[in-house]
Formats: C-alpha cells, sequence, structure tokens
C-alpha cells in the first residue's frame, strides 16, 4: 500500500472508530431533564454519628448519617425528612443546634471518623431558616470535621474540631473560631500537620472555658488493621475563650503509653466535673476529674467501655444528676454510681456500635443515639426506643441484579448483613414486604445465580437457599489455613458467558463450576511483591507492628462478555493482570503512571470489542481526591485517562459501559454519577434529583440504571433508552421522538388488605404502562398531540396538551396516594418530556368515576379503565406545529402471566363490549338527565299550578331511571333507577372482567 492509501486508510479508520462512539458528544442537560432517579429502599438505617435535638421543642431532632445529608424528624423520630439533598456533599461527621435561636443549623462535612469506608467532606454548612436553604461556610480542606459548638448565648460564636485529611498531612486542622457566624474563621488551636481535633466541650457555666482533645492519626492505604497513632495527642483548655490553650496531663496517659483518641463529658450540674474515655492499649479506660480537668484518675478499665477506642469515644452525663454517666460503644451503657459500675442500656449482643448520645437538657428522659444502624429516639430513659427501620441510609459496598421479572437488587449492607429487594412491588409501592436478607456478611459481593434466583452467593463465600432459608458455607477450603489473603470486600461474580462458573478473589483467583462444592485456583498471586510504603503515611509507619510490610489483594474481576477465557484482574495495591486462556498464563498490563496502592476500585469488559476495558482506579488512600478512569482499546498495551468533565475533588468507585450503546458510559463517584456519550472522552453529570452520597456500585440492568450508594441504599434510574438515542440530531431538532423501549404490561395486586398508614415509609414503584419520551426545542405555536395506533393503524389513544384531565384527590379521600392512578398530562414545555400511556383503551363513561362507590368503605377504588390492550405492535405519533413524527414499538405480557393468547384476546373482546354497553347506558342516562332538566324548568314556570297528568307519570318514570344526584352517591338514592343501576352494574361486570389477565 502506497503511503497516500496508508494515510486515507488511517484517516477513514479514526473518523470511523469516531463515529461508533459518536465524535464528541456533549448534550445540553435539557436533553434528558425529566429523566429521575427512583429511591426503593431498603428503609435500613447506616452509619450515623452526628445527632442533635432542639431543647424546647422536644419532638424535633436532626441527625445526618455519614453520607446521607441531614434529615429532621418532628414526631421523635417517627418520621424522617432529607432537608440537605439539594447540596454538593452528603458526607456528614458533625451538627449543631444554635441553644438560642434553633432554626440556626451548623453542619460540619466529613465523616470525623477513621473508617477504612469513609468519605471526605468540604468544610462547613449552615442555615438560618431550621433547614430549608444553606450557604457554604469555608473550611473546604478540612476533609473531616468532627464536632461543632455554638456558644449558648451567641449563635454567632462558633467552634469547629477539624480532624484534617484521613490519609495524609494538611495544614487545615485543629480548632477553628468564629465570631461572625462562620463568613471567618481563625485557627486557636493547632499542633501539626499530623494532628486534628477531634472532641471539643463548652464549661457548663462559662463558655469562655473550652476543652479540646487533639488527636494525631492516620489510615494506612491497606484495609487490614485500624488507624494509626503517633505523637501529639492530648487534652487541652482554654479560659479565655480559645484564644490560648493549655495541656491537661496530669493523670492522663502520655504518647509515651500510646495515647490516642480521647472523648470528653462536662457534668452539667458540676462543670468541675469532667469524664473522659482514653484510649490507650495498657491505659485505656474512664478517667474522672474533680478540678476542671488539672487531675485525673481512672475509674473503669472496663474494656467494653473504652475498647475500640478509635471508632468510639462518646461520653455524656445527664443534666441533672452528675452520678449518671451514659457511654456509647459497642453498646450504650449507663452507670449510675460514676462511672464506676456500667450496666448495657441498648445494643449487645447485637453489635450495633453506638457513635453519639444527645440527651434533652431540659428533660434527661429524652435520649437521642447516632448508630451504625441510624438514629434511634427515647422518650422514657431508655425503656423503649423508635425504630431504625424508616431510614434509607443503608450503606452498600457493591450492587447486582437477577434475572427475575420484576428483577431484584441485592448488596451487602455496612454493619447491618445483606439486602435483596425487589425493583418493582406488586402493591404499588416498595415497602418491608418487599426485602429479606440473604445470608452476605455485611462488607461483601452479592451473586445471584443466574440459573436460578433461588440461590444467591456473597461474602467469602457463602450460598444463600431462599426455598429453604439455609446459608451454607461454601468457601474455598484453603482460605482457613491463612496462606491467602482478602480484606473487608472481596469480588464474588459469574461468568457472562458460563453462568455455571463463579470467580472469588483473594490475592489468587479461585473459580468453581459446581456452586462452591469444589474450588481451583486459575492465577498466581497478582499482587505486587513490595508495594512498600506511601509517603502520605509519613511517621505514622513507625506505628504499625510490621512497618508497613503489607500486601495487596485481588479487589475487582471482569469476566469478559465476549469470551469466557478473557478475564481481567485488578488489585488494591495497583495491578491490573489480564488472561487469555482461562487462567492458565496472565500478563500485567498496569497502566505505567499507576503507583502502589492505587485501588482497581472496578474494571468492567466491553461488550463489544474484547480488547476494550474501563477501570476506574480511586486514590483516596493516598490522600489524593482526583478522579481516574482509564481505557484501553488494545488489551492493555496501552491506557489512556478519561476524565475530562469530572471535578477534581471526585475518586471514582465505579466505571460500566452501556450493553446497548457502543462508547455510553456511566461513572459513580464520591458524589453522583456521571455519564459519558464519547467513550470517555467528556463527561458530564447524571445527578438529576440523586441526593449528593457516595456511589460505590452501578450496573446496567436491561434498560435500567442501578447504583449502590454507601449512605443513601439503592436508587434507580428507569429506562435510559434516551440517553441510547442521543445524538447530534436530537439537538437540532425542533423536535424528536424517541424510540419507545420494549414495553412489559404488568398490574397491581388487587390488595385487599388493611393498607399501610402513610407515614410507613416505602420505596417508589416504576411507572405502570409506556414510557413515551419526546423532546422539544421550543414552545411549539399550538398543542403537542401524541396518538397511539395497533398495528392496524387503528386509533388506540389520543392525548393533547389542551387537555383537561381531571384527577380524584387522595387526601380527601384518606386513602393511599399510591392508589389514584395519576392524570395523564402532555406537557408543551421546552426540553425532555416522559409521558406514561397506561396501556389501556379510553375509560368507559361511568357513574363509578364521578361518585367511587369503593372510596366511601374505604376500600381500594376501581375507577374503571378501558379495555387492556393486547401484547403485539404498536405505534406513537406526536405532532407539532403540523409535523408528525412516528416510532414503532412492542408490548410483551409480564413474562409471569401464562395465559394464553386466545384467553386475552377473548377477554379483551368482552371488555370492549362491556365498554360500549356502558357508553350507551350512560349516554341514555344523560339523555334522561337532560328530560329532566327541561322537566324541572317547566316545574318553575308552572309555579304553584299542578302539572298535567302525562308529565307528572313522565316524571315518574324518569325518577325510575334517574341516577344520584348532584353530590350524592347511587347508595343513597331511592331503588329502581334503572339507568344508574345498570351502568353501576356494567362497572362491577368490567372490573371483574379486568381483576386479572386470565
Amino acid at each position: 500500500m502506497n503511503p497516500f492509501r496508508r494515510f486515507l486508510f488511517l484517516i477513514c479508520s479514526v473518523v470511523m472508530g469516531l463515529s461508533a462512539v459518536g465524535l464528541t458528544q456533549e448534550f445540553d442537560a435539557k436533553l434528558f431533564q425529566e429523566l429521575g432517579w427512583r429511591m426503593i429502599g431498603p428503609f435500613r438505617g447506616g452509619r450515623t454519628v452526628a445527632i442533635a435535638g432542639v431543647p424546647g421543642q422536644p419532638n424535633v431532632f436532626y441527625m445526618a448519617p455519614n453520607n446521607g445529608g441531614v434529615w429532621k424528624s418532628t414526631d421523635y423520630g417517627r418520621t424522617w425528612n432529607p432537608i440537605f439533598d439539594d447540596q454538593p456533599t452528603g458526607s456528614i461527621g458533625a451538627l449543631a443546634i444554635a441553644p438560642s435561636n434553633p432554626d440556626i443549623i451548623y453542619v460540619g462535612s466529613g465523616e470525623g471518623l477513621r473508617r477504612p469506608d469513609l468519605s471526605t467532606g468540604d468544610g462547613v454548612y449552615k442555615s438560618t431558616d431550621g433547614g430549608r436553604s444553606w450557604q457554604h461556610l469555608g473550611l473546604r480542606d478540612g476533609q473531616q470535621i468532627s464536632v461543632l459548638l455554638v456558644d449558648p448565648h451567641d449563635p454567632n460564636r462558633v467552634f469547629v474540631a477539624v480532624v484534617g485529611h484521613p490519609y495524609g498531612p494538611n495544614a487545615e486542622r485543629g480548632v477553628f473560631r468564629s465570631l461572625d457566624g462562620g463568613s471567618t474563621w481563625k485557627k486557636v488551636l493547632y499542633k501539626d500537620e499530623n494532628t486534628g481535633a477531634i472532641d471539643l466541650a463548652f464549661d457548663a457555666s462559662n463558655p469562655q472555658i473550652l476543652y479540646a482533645d487533639m488527636w494525631a492519626s492516620r489510615r494506612p492505604p491497606w484495609t487490614t488493621g485500624g488507624s494509626y497513632d503517633g505523637p501529639g495527642s492530648g487534652l487541652y483548655k482554654s479560659t479565655d475563650g480559645g484564644e490560648t490553650w493549655r495541656q491537661l496531663a496530669k493523670g492522663l496517659p502520655t504518647w509515651a503509653d500510646r495515647l490516642g483518641r480521647i472523648g470528653l463529658g462536662i457534668a452539667p450540674a458540676e462543670p468541675n466535673l469532667i469524664y473522659a474515655l482514653v484510649d490507650a492499649p495498657k491505659l485505656g479506660g474512664l478517667y474522672r476529674s474533680n478540678d476542671a480537668g488539672e487531675s485525673w484518675a481512672r475509674i473503669n478499665s472496663d474494656v467494653r467501655v473504652w475498647g475500640r477506642g478509635d471508632d468510639f469515644a462518646c461520653v455524656r452525663v445527664d443534666p441533672k444528676s452528675k452520678d449518671t454517666v451514659y457511654v456509647a460503644n459497642i453498646s450504650t451503657y449507663r452507670s449510675t454510681d460514676g462511672g464506676r459500675t456500667f450496666t448495657a442500656l441498648k445494643g449487645a449482643p447485637g453489635g450495633d456500635d453506638y457513635h453519639t448520645i444527645w440527651i434533652n437538657p431540659e428533660n434527661p428522659q429524652i435520649i437521642a443515639l447516632a448508630v451504625d444502624q441510624g438514629a434511634t429516639i427515647s422518650v422514657n430513659g431508655g425503656q423503649t426506643w423508635s425504630s431504625w427501620y424508616n431510614q434509607p441510609t443503608a450503606q452498600f459496598y457493591h450492587v447486582i441484579t437477577d434475572n427475575q421479572f420484576p428483577y431484584w437488587v441485592y448488596g451487602g449492607q455496612q454493619e447491618s448483613g445483606s439486602v435483596g429487594t425487589a425493583s418493582r412491588s406488586d402493591i404499588g409501592e416498595i415497602t418491608f414486604r418487599d426485602w429479606y436478607p440473604v445470608g452476605v456478611e455485611e462488607y461483601g459481593y452479592v451473586a445471584p445465580d443466574p440459573l436460578d434466583p433461588n440461590l444467591i452467593y456473597g461474602g467469602k463465600v457463602t450460598r444463600y437457599n431462599r426455598t429453604t432459608a439455609q446459608t451454607q458455607d461454601v468457601s474455598p477450603v484453603v482460605l482457613r489455613t491463612g496462606q491467602y489473603r482478602f480484606n473487608r470486600t472481596q469480588p464474588l461474580i459469574f461468568s457472562p458467558v458460563d453462568p455455571h462458573i463463579l470467580y472469588f478473589g483473594s490475592n489468587v483467583l479461585f473459580k468453581t463450576i459446581d456452586g462452591g462444592n469444589s474450588w481451583q485456583i486459575i492465577s498466581p498471586d497478582l499482587t505486587r511483591e513490595d508495594p512498600g510504603v506511601p509517603a502520605s503515611l509519613g511517621v505514622f509507619v513507625q506505628s504499625d507492628e510490621v512497618k508497613g510490610k503489607h500486601r495487596g489483594v485481588i479487589y475487582s474481576i471482569a469476566p469478559s462478555p465476549k469470551d469466557v477465557n478473557l478475564i481481567w484482574a485488578g488489585t488494591d495495591d495497583g495491578q491490573v493482570q489480564v488472561t487469555h486462556d482461562g487462567g492458565k498464563s496472565w500478563k500485567n498490563v498496569t497502566p505505567a503512571e499507576l503507583t502502589p496502592w492505587s485501588k482497581l476500585a472496578q474494571i468492567d469488559a466491553s461488550h463489544f470489542d474484547a480488547a476494550t476495558t474501563y477501570a476506574a482506579v480511586n486514590r483516596l488512600r493516598l490522600d489524593d481526591l482526583h478522579p481516574y478512569i482509564y481505557r484501553t482499546h488494545d488489551g492493555g498495551q496501552s491506557w489512556q485517562k478519561v476524565v475530562n468533565g469530572l471535578p477534581d475533588d471526585a475518586p471514582v468507585n465505579t466505571v460500566r459501559e452501556d450493553p446497548e450503546r457502543k462508547g455510553l458510559l456511566f461513572a459513580g463517584t464520591e458524589h453522583t454519577v456521571y455519564v459519558s456519550f464519547d467513550d470517555g472522552d467528556h463527561w458530564q453529570s447524571l445527578r438529576l434529583n440523586l441526593p449528593a452520597t457516595s456511589i460505590r456500585d452501578l450496573v446496567v440492568h436491561n434498560d435500567d440504571i442501578v447504583v449502590g450508594t454507601h449512605g443513601r441504599s439503592f436508587w434507580i434510574l428507569d429506562n435510559i433508552t434516551p440517553l441510547r438515542q442521543l445524538g447530534p440530531e436530537v439537538s437540532k431538532a425542533d423536535a424528536y421522538l424517541f424510540a419507545p423501549q420494549l414495553t412489559y404490561r404488568v398490574r397491581r395486586n388487587n390488595n385487599t388488605d388493611t393498607p399501610l398508614p402513610p407515614e410507613e415509609p416505602a420505596g417508589k414503584n416504576p411507572p405502570d404502562g409506556a414510557m413515551i419520551d419526546f423532546y422539544l426545542k421550543s414552545v411549539p405555536s399550538g398543542p403537542a398531540v401524541i396518538e397511539i395506533t395497533d398495528q392496524t393503524g387503528k386509533l388506540v389513544r389520543r392525548f393533547s396538551s389542551a387537555d383537561k384531565p381531571e384527577a380524584m384527590d387522595a387526601n380527601q379521600l384518606n386513602i393511599p396516594t399510591y392508589w389514584i392512578r395519576p392524570p395523564q398530562i402532555l406537557s408543551a414545555q421546552a426540553g425532555l418530556h416522559r409521558f406514561v400511556w397506561n396501556l389501556h383503551y379510553p375509560p368507559p363513561d361511568s357513574l363509578e368515576t364521578q361518585f367511587p362507590i369503593s372510596a366511601i368503605y374505604h376500600d381500594t377504588p376501581r375507577y374503571p379503565l378501558g379495555p387492556a390492550v393486547l401484547p403485539g405492535q404498536y405505534a406513537d405519533k406526536l405532532t407539532v406545529d403540523g409535523r408528525s413524527y412516528t416510532q414503532p414499538f412492542t408490548i410483551k405480557m409480564g413474562p409471569r402471566v401464562k395465559s394464553s393468547t386466545d384467553d386475552l384476546r377473548r377477554q379483551f373482546e368482552l371488555e370492549t363490549n362491556v365498554t360500549a354497553a356502558m357508553h350507551r347506558d350512560y349516554q341514555a342516562l344523560q339523555q334522561v338527565r337532560s328530560l329532566r332538566q327541561q322537566l324541572n324548568t317547566l316545574r318553575g314556570r308552572a309555579m304553584a299550578n299542578p302539572l298535567p297528568g302525562a308529565i307528572a307519570a313522565l316524571d315518574t318514570k324518569l325518577d325510575e331511571l334517574e341516577g344520584p344526584e348532584e353530590g350524592g352517591t347511587f347508595l343513597s338514592t331511592p331503588q329502581g333507577r334503572s339507568l344508574a343501576r345498570l351502568n353501576i352494574g356494567l362497572t362491577t361486570l368490567l372490573n371483574t372482567v379486568d381483576s386479572a389477565d386470565a
């Protein structure tokens, strides 16, 4: 080939490659504005460390899950509502209500903990209107804030304990003070770049006297073990409002004793009495000072009280009784003898893990706890507690779906075991009836069997049998020898090519083809032989028993959807390896710029090209918040970093390729979800209505995106077909009609149970029916019209933006809102619109539509619908400003329905005939009513004169035929009104025929 031809060939290849991914694709957000995430639960709370109440409003509480934003309750914790969801972060470690003005709320972001699964924050926020609006107050680089203190008399005087970077040194740490409500800050207590402030407390009688605990700590990049302490920790006191500080050390452990974190509790009734929970290997325990901190004595060394001191350090004193002391640990403990003995108030042996205790200073019977399972409140001194099964703040590490219909969503929940929950409920909303545990440890992957959804694998490794409700250990026996390494969350995944193959990652790759009865090792150790110690760990490596001699594990596995023998593996110490022969040989294809301990959080092998793979790399553990996504198109020989459009402070946890559209990618970061239409070259936000939270994993299930968050449970973005069809032609068009997805005809269960109360928490169902998506560049001059036709071209339904549908008000009927089907409203505003057609012909004319008899008895309203359409081929047509656009689509029966095509056709014909009869009857009834109106007019004219006999007889006959008067019901009218009775009877018949697909 001559050079010119070679050049042309190269150009053509590049153009074709760009065409495959749509060239440079960035779209205006209005092109997908009406897509929306829906939360499906579960409503089982996640780790929470920030909680506070309002003393003068004992029913009002605020709490902040670590990655779930801020929530408010006005009914003692019976229900919780999010009030922070429009903010850029959901990672919260502290909140404080101004005692002198409860409308002023301060929030400190970052979890304020040293956890291996933590998320960082971006400073302090403030609300002056009870949480309705927020402003950012700075301290962005603090990353972790543990405590906020507000002066009891001056809401503008605020102190902040900033822990600092969890994985590296930084200067913005220590104690900060503001005298102007957070507009400006002054660092008033600082030790060094390795030591942050972890606790603060006011003297109960004098807010000019403060105590602060400084803690030198650092998380390592490996997940085994806890955080490391270092020199610099200690307790400090200021008597001049924070201007100067001195250390309090008499009687307390020092660094020579390996002093770690200290938690403070000052007796409100006697401010000179202070309790301190002290973390030190040999001298840890509860200490007490009777002289305002000048000297200390250990009064309790029970490890139940102070153990795991880097996790738990909350001690509080009853506001009315100086000897009643509360301590939070794996249980909440209470002492009535000044801390010498404790009994468990709530917790163990449940392993709940308690972080923070708030006691109402005006009524110590009211206690609020922040727990790994959420928030819980007692109003009777701890005898009973509010539920934490009303908070959708679960923390998941991974998410997966199965092959059922409707499909189920699974994940391991931090500190709470596991969850499998339905993506759609048969009763209109997703409640506790629709989820159950699946026997998987809290940190692990879940792997539902592709061939049998009743078998669910997970963890390291178990198999849950839904039929028997038993969980069996099927882990590789050699794991128990200690020869192989693993950490909190180890990858477990079925092959997308051969559903009999299940892979499990340790530092080597395991494989089973018989459900875990036997395993084989199909790789050598795939981790780095000596990853070394990153500079970010600094002096804290001296606190490590092995001085940083740690090794990694396989953290992600990506079996190819194209080739059963092609498997990618990524480690948490920064290596990518690949095999093309099912594990017989492996090749190291790590991107050159990846340094040790760069965690391969997720690898995704392409559905279109065996040589293409995407990798999400998270370097948070190296004190690096930048995003890293890598792409290879040549089997790992070369990699490109593709992060254009992602924020600089958005570590990436997952990246997935859409299985339908090549080049369409989705990424989950520590803040939200992003989308790329051009193979990762450009990214843009897909947050929409999603609250800011850590997206730890996401999967594409058919036409849906399912995300597992680490603080806000599971969410689903239904029907992403518009994203798959977006292109330049859409953004340039005046109007565009997207091809609808494959639509299944499903129905809700006609549940006769007593409905759940409206305050019972529930997730949302997807829309019932066909989703018709269309885009309008601008508002048209006339109405927008959608017409749906069957395969013969016959009109089925017609909708116009000029229509004015009437909707029944569920609140007036005192019934759950999900019982009322929303009216079909077609919008003609500019932007993307999603219109849902309910798969029915027009509703019949019915008295029940006007006066629903069933609602009077608080039964499920059975508003008559038109006949349900038969499965088959249909088309929808959009008409705007004289131009029409048409798209075909398919309707199928829900896979669970086994009725024959002939049965469905006969049902359809009967419903059609009944509907026609109802129409004729209703028209006759309307004629009677019209005649009655004329007769009443004649009666009015006749005044007191008696009516002629013929007219009187007609009046009697009309009375027999006519239905209920306006505002009445059929049940309140005399018997014998034939047309009305016939109409109601036909309605009952139609509802009976339409009660099931049978």
